[in-house]
């Protein structure tokens, strides 16, 4: 009895054409997957943008309301109507910062500077002054 091989023609030719299917549907997959991707982002968008929409016109219709304006201004502008006695009470803690800022070295203007350097001159003690503190001259 013949031993028949393990991989026959039709076998072989059947594995080429499922290969060759594979292959020439990878890439339509591929792309109807980012389509569908880049459709599910746009519809994303769509919704944040109709839902800013939505909060721009509920704006736009609170800023026509007559009592809102006179509202936002009181509470922004401290705006105080006709015969209105209108008071801003400042709390102490609110006004201060607590963080520290240093502060640059403040130059003095060229006339004080001026100034100085005249006065040394005056008393004659040798120095002068060229950026606001005396220096000893030569």
């Amino acid at each position: 009895m013949a031993k028949r091989p393990q991989l026959t023609g039709r076998a072989a030719i059947l594995a080429v054409v499922v290969c060759a299917i594979a292959m020439s549907l990878a890439y339509p997959v591929r792309e109807y997957i980012s389509g569908r991707r880049s459709i599910t982002e746009l519809e994303a968008e769509k919704a944040r943008v109709e839902a800013e929409r939505q909060a721009l016109l509920a704006r736009d219709r609170q800023a026509d309301d007559p009592n809102w304006i006179k509202k936002t201004a009181k509470e922004r502008l401290h705006y105080c109507g006709p015969g209105e006695k209108c008071f801003v009470v400042m709390e102490p803690d609110q006004g201060t910062e607590k963080t520290v800022v240093k502060q640059p070295v403040a130059v003095p203007p060229w006339y004080e500077t001026l100034w100085e350097s005249v006065e040394a001159a005056d008393k004659g003690t040798g120095r002068r002054a060229v950026t606001g503190k005396e220096s000893v001259g030569q």
